[in-house]
Parts: structure tokens; C-alpha cells; sequence
């Protein structure tokens, strides 16, 4: 790669993180209307002071609210980034785990399997080979689904119909006692009773899904993410899901001043609900009976079940040595651990009503600051205040924003990206050939006695007779050493 084509993607680089820059300073509607709000009421207390009538109070709350406020909002951000820092970690383990689950499928299992004389085979050689080859990418596929279930999980978006989960799970059994499922038959798989259709009640835990009715719409493709693209064709009898759900902007993200009104408008409708719900149905606000709504199942925690489940079948096929077993499980635990952490994160935020009160307790400091610094500032107050309100709102702003780490904000986890960068190591473990070892060690290409002897492998062993048999390879690795261990202690970089 030349120079001119280096300096071109660096500055690719340099113009999309200005952008995003831009993007969290100037698209952030919370902090731009309460930064517009405390700039009007500041612009209103300095025009009535100069106009008509002096308006302000003695600073001396100023400083003792000022340094409380601070620390409380230190704490809040500090707590914050503590939980985003641990979502981290977590995915980390998530991606080690999965990489060494990989390769311990891909390098270790066997690709032969034991014969009994007494039952001969069905499949010659070959078609055995690539059956089982086909059962060890079937597995690592799982590994892959188990972090996009993984985001979608902690994005709150249940199920497993989405353009990037369904076609790495799409095979799974899907009724009691059926082999797999075929979605070209409207997902009844073969084997499920003779004649007699499944019904609802004997869908297996991971397909369970909520009773919203099934509208087919075109899904939304959400800044051009389109891992899909990547993965197996497959069509579903449910319509899929965008791989980015991300939550639509509404009025109280525009103006959140005005949430109070809706806990209110939620009370009152509590109250009607309950008025129209005496006659014993589940009705909504609009007299209507509720469908029955059904519980979605953990995505994570049933592909950690199948991943488990060939644990099994290995061990008692005597296809893994003890040890490896060992590391199978112990890669298993890493991965329903960093679940259960992960889960803890998002079900467990920072107590409501301490945000509450620190948020009403600062909107009344910044609401009194104009009235205690005009004395001192005049017509300055105005900038003042929006300064202070920036400061001292984007430091509560960020708190909020990093407390769950797992949803779509600009600054949240890259969990799509951490996603494809699992699918990345998975396809690289995978294209691993396995090759006999004497296949590149003994090759031309190889020196393994240089510095001192740059010979290769292969002149080596040709010339093994010459050279006084290993007496001749331990003084040369003697050699080696003393060469290496001078020369390192002597250099020096500039």
C-alpha cells in the first residue's frame, strides 16, 4: 500500500470521527432544550434587573449547593462508566470464550470416528469425513449465534426472528419429540407425530415468541448494516426483523420537561384500565380483550443448552480427551457467566429515584443561578449560565447515557461490531486445513538452527550423517544463544 492510498484512509478516518463528533454535540435534544431552557429563564431574570426590578439574592447557597451537586454528579458518572467499563469486559470474555470453543471444535474433535466391525457403515470414507465436518461448522455457526442472540437479548428485542440470528439457528429442533425444523413447510419438521399437526404448546422454548400479530412489512435497514448478507439464505414462515432495531424518537425525548404529564396521562389510564377490566376480561384503555401475550424465551441460554448437549454426545463417543473436555466445559462456563453479569447490568440500574432527586436538584440550581451571579456579572450571567449549564447537564447527560452500555446510543457499546468481529475469528479458526505437521515443518522455507546454521529443515536431515548426529544440533543451539544473547544487549534503537 503506497503512501498517497495511506494517507487517504487516515483521512476517511479523521472525517468520520468528526462527524460523530458533531452528531453528540449538536444532534443531542435532551441537552439542547434544557440548555435552551436555562438560557431563557437567565436572559428573563437579567432583562427584569436592568429594566424594572433587581432580582438578585445573596451567592452565599451558591457554593455550598455548587460543590455538593459536584461531587453527587462525580459519583453518578463515575458509577455509570463503572457498569459501561464492566459490559466491556464482558463481551472481551465473550470473544475469547468463543474463539477457544471454536478451535477446540475445529482442531480437536476428529475427524474420523471409530468403526464397530459388527455395525458397517452406511457412507464410504469420504461422505463420513464431510458429514462430520458439517456437524463441527454446524457447532462453531452456534457459537456465532450465541453473541448476535447475545445482542438482541440485552437490547431487550426477544426472539429469534431477526435477519442475523434465524439462519444460524433456523435448524434447531423446533417441536417435541422433531428431529428439525423446515420453514419451507411452514416450520413443521418431518417426523413430528404422522398425521397430526404440532400446536402451539409443543413449540420448544427457544422458538416461543410473543403473541403481537404477524404483519409482513419490509424491514428498514438502519444505516447499512447488513450482516445477512454474510449468512445462509434462508426464508422463514415469520417475517424477519432488521438486524438494528433502534427505538424511534419521540416527544419526550425532544422535551423531556414534559415526562412529568406522561406518568400522569399513564396514572389515569391505570385507573380507566382498571375501571373497564371489572368485568373480569383483559381489556385496554379502548374496551378491547388483550390477545393472551406469551413469554419469550432466553435466546443465549438455549443455544448454551445445544452447545452443551454436543459436550455430551463427544464424551460418550469417546471423541475428546478428559482434558479437552475439561476446557470445553470450563469455555461453556465463561460463556453463561459473562450472560448472567451482563444481564445483572441491564436489569439492575442505578436506583429511579436518586435520579430523580439529582435531576430536580440540579434543574433548581441552575434555575437560582442567574438570581445569585447577577450581582456579580451583569449581563455576563446569560453566557454564564448556558456555560454552566452545559458543564454541569452534559456531565449528568453522559452518566445517563453510559449507564446501559447495550442499546443504541452513539456512545454505547459497538455490539454489532464486536458481533462481527466474532463471525471474523470463527470463519478464520475454521479455515484452518489441519494439515499434517510434517507437511510445513520439514519444508525448504524453514531455518529452525538459524542464526548460526541457516540451513533448512530438510538440508538438515540430509546431511544429519555428516554432522556427527545431535552432538553437532546442541552446540549449534549453544551457538545460538551466545549469539543472540551478545548481539540483543548491544543494540540500540533510535
Amino acid at each position: 500500500m503506497d503512501l498517497e492510498a495511506i494517507s487517504c484512509d487516515c483521512n476517511q478516518r479523521y472525517l468520520a470521527r468528526y462527524e460523530r463528533w458533531i452528531h453528540l454535540h449538536f444532534e443531542a435534544d435532551e441537552g439542547i432544550t434544557e440548555l435552551t431552557f436555562f438560557t431563557l429563564i437567565a436572559t428573563m431574570v437579567v432583562c427584569i434587573s436592568k429594566l424594572r426590578y433587581n432580582l438578585g439574592i445573596s451567592p452565599q447557597m451558591l457554593t455550598v449547593l455548587g460543590t455538593v451537586l459536584g461531587l453527587v454528579i462525580s459519583f453518578r458518572t463515575s458509577s455509570a462508566y463503572d457498569r459501561y467499563w464492566e459490559g466491556r469486559k464482558l463481551w472481551s470474555s465473550i470473544e475469547l470464550a468463543s474463539r477457544q470453543l471454536a478451535q477446540i471444535i475445529w482442531i480437536h474433535v476428529p475427524n474420523e470416528r471409530k468403526k464397530d466391525p459388527a455395525k458397517p457403515s452406511e457412507y464410504t470414507e469420504e461422505e463420513e469425513r464431510l458429514r462430520l465436518i458439517i456437524e463441527k461448522r454446524t457447532m462453531i455457526n452456534l457459537i456465532q449465534a450465541f453473541s448476535v442472540a447475545m445482542k438482541h437479548f440485552l437490547r431487550g428485542e426477544d426472539g429469534i426472528y431477526y435477519q442475523d440470528l434465524y439462519p444460524l439457528v433456523c435448524f434447531l429442533p423446533r417441536y417435541v419429540n422433531a428431529p428439525s425444523t423446515d420453514p419451507q413447510n411452514g416450520g413443521v419438521a418431518p417426523g413430528g407425530g404422522g398425521n397430526t399437526e404440532p400446536s402451539e404448546h409443543d413449540e420448544l422454548p427457544l422458538w416461543w415468541q410473543s403473541g403481537a400479530p404477524r404483519k409482513v412489512k419490509a424491514p428498514k435497514r438502519q444505516k447499512t448494516f447488513q450482516p445477512e448478507k454474510l449468512l445462509p439464505e434462508i426464508t422463514s414462515d415469520t417475517p424477519l426483523r432488521p438486524a438494528r432495531n433502534p427505538p424511534k424518537t419521540t416527544i419526550w425525548t425532544l422535551l423531556p420537561i414534559l415526562i412529568p404529564f406522561r406518568w400522569l396521562g399513564k396514572a389515569l389510564s391505570r385507573r380507566v384500565r382498571e375501571t373497564i377490566s371489572s368485568s373480569g376480561d383483559d381489556r385496554d384503555i379502548s374496551g378491547k380483550v388483550k390477545k393472551p401475550v406469551k413469554v419469550e424465551s432466553n435466546a443465549p441460554l438455549e443455544i448454551v443448552l445445544f452447545l452443551s448437549s454436543y459436550l455430551s454426545s463427544l464424551l460418550k463417543g469417546g471423541l475428546l480427551q478428559p482434558a479437552l473436555a475439561t476446557a470445553y466445559t470450563n469455555q461453556i462456563q465463561a460463556l453463561s457467566d459473562s450472560m448472567a453479569a451482563m444481564e445483572r447490568v441491564r436489569n439492575t440500574p442505578i436506583p429511579f429515584a436518586y435520579q430523580v432527586h439529582l435531576r430536580m436538584c440540579l434543574w433548581i440550581y441552575l434555575a437560582l443561578l442567574p438570581f445569585e451571579i447577577y450581582a456579580s456579572f451583569g449581563w455576563l450571567t446569560i453566557p454564564m449560565t448556558t456555560f454552566a449549564t452545559l458543564l454541569i447537564d452534559g456531565l449528568l447527560e453522559i452518566g445517563q447515557e453510559i449507564e446501559n452500555p447495550f442499546g443504541y446510543e452513539a456512545n454505547d457499546l459497538d455490539l454489532d461490531g464486536f458481533c462481527l468481529g466474532i463471525q471474523r475469528s470463527l470463519h478464520e479458526i475454521t479455515a484452518h486445513n489441519g494439515s499434517n505437521i510434517s507437511d510445513y515443518i520439514f519444508a525448504n522455507m524453514n531455518q529452525p538452527l538459524a542464526p548460526t546454521d541457516r540451513s533448512s529443515a530438510s538440508e538438515l536431515l540430509g546431511t544429519l550423517k555428516g554432522r556427527d548426529g545431535l552432538g553437532t544440533v546442541r552446540r549449534t543451539l549453544v551457538h545460538n544463544w551466545h549469539q543472540v544473547n551478545s548481539q540483543t544487549r548491544q543494540s540500540k534503537f533510535d
